[in-house]
Formats: structure tokens, C-alpha cells, sequence
């Protein structure tokens, strides 16, 4: 019997196949590799397909299709996604969609959006140095600057990017980055760009934060730390009264990245400031995303005049990118003003978040830290079982998407929730009532891929 035929041996392949992304991570199944003993004029060499990893990607896909595993990412999508959705003309209960206060489609947004694209098109057409502004532009950032109580703020074409641009552009090789572990791929790509050392603390623990820079602060020119205000993975957020006083103590920038905290933290939904009774201009960096909340697409940050200016004169994801398209400025502004408007929308979100979590939490299901907000994970372990959880789920006409290893460390993989002002109670207690039925199905054993193996091996 081959390896791959032994029950145990399918099982470690299928779960390699999984924690590689089904197939999609090529980079986590890289081989090393060793110099080319061939010249540089080797056509073979230069074929995309001789990339490492790439036949890897190619045989996970196969056992993918063997046993019978839906692939869980990339699935497209028949209509509108908010609370429900369709896929493949199925409807399915959805929790893999940021549309926290259910703005998306909302008559006001699309009004907003038709308006700009009869006066100004759908694009900038340029970068805004370059082609100019558009009163749009304009109007959305003195709107965010109004809601964060700061003197400016510039947005940007993509919330990963305003990361990148934004820390690159402020620190340099002298200065420190201290920043959570759990931290955003989008500060570790901009801190490594920056060139300033970095230096992470344990999830949401000041006093390892403390002890860091009391060790290290004197050694650098300037320092930043950097949280998130809600963590998307785990759905909790950090002490930011404690955060506040260590930055004035050790004279440091504190940045947040609330980008799943506006609309959802604090009482009206302003964000972790609120949540935590802080004046918002104790932050000197407020970084934000207008794809969740706001239901458009970019990136901004909010802070003082000197520091706006600076980044629209030497941020290379602002001065050389194209200046965010006209109907979404609108549609973004549209939606802020609505979350004003009507917060009985973050309401209506706490009540879902908390009544998911209530009934989580009975059913003995691990919700991590979460406080029960927009974001909430169910902690079922390794990988594998994750997909599977999350492909029985689908078959019941559940969409929620699988967190595994890279994203998050191999024995906290987990599907991640994310919730809505308009999920309805009785979709909540369906879902969680069938997320604990099928898990306890496949801790006894129960699931297809389980039973595929032993009949393979058997």
C-alpha cells in the first residue's frame, strides 16, 4: 500500500493540501530551492510553470477533486451580498460578507454613486496630484475628519495599501515599529518597507508593550505603535486608555487601524475611541477602510493637518496611484451620513453579535475572545476540520469562509462570522444550532472526508 493510499498517509497529504489554501497559497508550499546549474538563457527556467510550487498547487487541486471537498474561496456570487446571498442560484444565510450595518445596495449609497458618475464619469482618471481633485474627494475627507474629531484626513485607493504607503512614508531605517502580534498583513508589509525595526508584543498585552519599549524605546529616533481597533480574526480589541498612557510616557505615535471598528465600537458606532471613552484626538493615527462600514472600496487615514499634508506630498501609494473613482467617494460619504443618521443600525448590529455569541456560548462552542461584535470566531482546531466544518455548513445553505494556517497559527484555525445589523434572530439560532450538530458530527468521526479516508484505507 503507497502512502497516499493509507488512511493515515491521505490524511496528512489532504491536510497539507488544506493548509496550503486549497491549492491557491503556492508560497506556503514552496520547496527550497537551489541555484540553477543552467545559464540564464534557459527558456525552461522562465516558464511560469516552473515556479516552485507550482505543481504541488496543481496535485493539491486533484485531491481536492478526489475526495469531493468544495473548494470554500473564490465562489462566485449571484446577487448583492449582505445578510443572505446566492450562489449558484442557491440562497444561502451569509456571515462572510463586511456589510456590518447593511448599507450595501442601500437606495441612498446607489443614489449617490449615480449622481457622481453622470457628473464626473467612474474614474479620476489620474492621480489627484496630477489630474486634479474632484469636490467628492474633498467632501469625504472633511466628513471622516469630522466623525474622528481630527484637523485632516486623505483617503486612498485601497485600505491595504494606505497601510503600506502611510507607515513607509513616515518611518526609516533609525526609527521602531511596535505593533501587536495579531497585527494586519497591511502594517508588517509597510513596516519591512519602511526599513525601522520592528518589534511585535503579544496580543492586546500592554505590559509585555511596556516592558518592550522600556528595553528598547532609547535605542531609536522615532517610534510607532500600532493596533487594531477590532481584530478581524479574533473580534476583540485592545485597552486603548492603557495604550494612550504608554505613548505619552515613552513618546511614541499611537496608530489605529479601525477599519472593522467604525460603524461597529462604541455606542453610535464612532469606533474604539467611544468604545473605550478616549477623545479621539489622544490618537495621533487613525487609519480606516471605507469596504466595510462605508460599503465601498479604500483606504484613509485621519490625523493632524501636518501630518495629512505630508502624506499627499510623499505617500507613493497616494502620489502615484489613481485618485479614488468619483461615484465611490459619494457613495462612501452617503453611508457615514446614514450611520449617523440611523444608529439604531449599530443597535441592531450589538443585539445580533451578542445573541450569536449567547448562543454559541451554550452550545459549549470556543469563541476565542470575542466580544461579541461584527466579527466572531469558532475555534474548532486544526485545518481540515475547519474546511470540512465549513463545506457541511454550505451544504446546509450556510456561507461562512474557513480561517486556516498561514492566516492564523495550525491549532486556532476556525470559520470567522461576520455579523449584520440585518441578520434576522431566527438565522442566528439556525446557524449556531447546526455549526455545534455538525461539529460534534466530525469529532465523532462522522464527516465525508473521514469516511473516505478509512474506506480508502480500508
Amino acid at each position: 500500500m503507497t502512502d497516499t493510499a493509507r488512511p493515515d498517509g491521505g490524511r496528512a497529504a489532504l491536510a497539507g493540501f488544506v493548509t496550503n489554501r486549497l491549492g491557491r497559497n503556492a508560497n506556503a508550499a514552496r520547496p527550497a530551492t537551489k541555484p540553477s546549474d543552467k545559464g540564464s538563457g534557459d527558456a525552461a527556467v522562465q516558464r511560469f510553470e516552473s515556479l516552485p510550487g507550482y505543481r504541488e498547487l496543481k496535485l493539491q487541486r486533484s485531491a481536492a477533486n478526489l475526495i469531493g471537498l468544495g473548494n470554500p474561496f473564490f465562489r462566485v456570487h449571484d446577487t448583492r451580498a449582505g445578510a443572505t446571498t446566492r450562489i449558484d442560484g442557491r440562497s444561502f444565510i451569509n456571515f462572510s460578507s463586511y456589510d456590518y450595518l447593511g448599507l450595501n445596495g442601500h437606495p441612498d449609497l446607489n443614489d449617490a454613486a449615480r449622481r457622481a458618475i453622470d457628473e464626473f464619469g467612474t474614474s479620476a482618471s489620474a492621480s489627484r496630484i496630477v489630474a486634479g481633485e474632484r469636490p467628492g474627494h474633498l467632501s469625504l475627507e472633511r466628513a471622516l475628519a469630522s466623525h474622528y474629531e481630527t484637523a485632516a484626513c486623505v483617503v486612498m485607493v485601497s485600505g491595504h495599501a494606505t497601510n503600506v504607503t502611510t507607515i513607509g512614508a513616515l518611518m526609516e531605517p533609525g526609527d521602531v515599529i511596535y505593533h501587536d502580534a495579531l497585527i494586519h498583513n497591511s502594517v508588517v508589509t509597510g513596516a519591512q518597507l519602511s526599513g525601522a525595526q520592528r518589534r511585535s508584543f503579544a496580543h492586546n498585552d500592554l505590559d509585555a508593550l511596556e516592558t518592550l519599549l522600556g528595553a528598547t524605546r532609547h535605542e531609536h529616533r522615532r517610534a510607532m505603535i500600532v493596533v487594531e481597533g477590532l481584530y478581524s480574526m479574533d473580534g476583540d480589541a485592545p485597552d486603548l486608555v492603557g495604550l494612550v498612557a504608554l505613548k505619552e510616557r515613552f513618546n511614541a505615535w499611537l496608530m489605529v487601524d479601525d477599519a472593522h471598528g467604525l460603524g461597529v465600537l462604541g455606542a453610535t458606532g464612532v469606533g474604539l475611541a467611544e468604545h473605550c471613552g478616549v477623545p479621539s484626538n489622544s490618537v495621533d493615527i487613525w487609519m480606516g477602510t471605507l469596504s466595510k462600514t462605508l460599503s465601498t472600496c479604500g483606504g484613509y487615514v485621519a490625523g493632524p493637518a501636518a501630518l495629512i499634508e505630508y502624506l499627499k506630498c510623499t505617500a507613493g501609494g497616494f502620489l502615484y496611484s489613481v485618485g479614488l473613482s468619483p461615484p465611490l467617494a459619494a457613495a462612501a460619504e452617503a453611508a457615514l451620513a446614514l450611520m449617523h443618521a440611523e444608529p439604531e443600525r449599530v443597535e441592531r448590529l450589538r443585539q445580533n453579535g451578542q445573541l450569536f455569541l449567547a448562543c454559541a456560548k451554550k452550545q459549549g462552542l470556543d469563541t476565542g475572545t470575542s466580544l461579541g461584535l461584527a466579527v466572531i470566531p469558532v475555534i474548532v482546531g486544526d485545518s481540515l476540520k475547519s474546511v470540512t466544518l465549513s463545506d457541511r455548513l454550505f451544504k446546509r445553505g450556510i456561507n461562512v469562509q474557513p480561517i486556516i494556517h498561514p492566516a492564523v497559527p495550525e491549532r486556532a484555525s476556525r470559520l470567522r462570522f461576520f455579523m449584520t445589523s440585518e441578520h434576522t434572530p431566527e438565522q442566528i439560532r439556525e446557524t449556531v444550532a447546526a455549526v455545534a450538530e455538525e461539529l460534534g458530527e466530525i469529532e465523532k468521526g462522522g464527516s465525508l472526508i473521514e469516511r473516505l479516508m478509512a474506506k480508502r484505507g480500508g
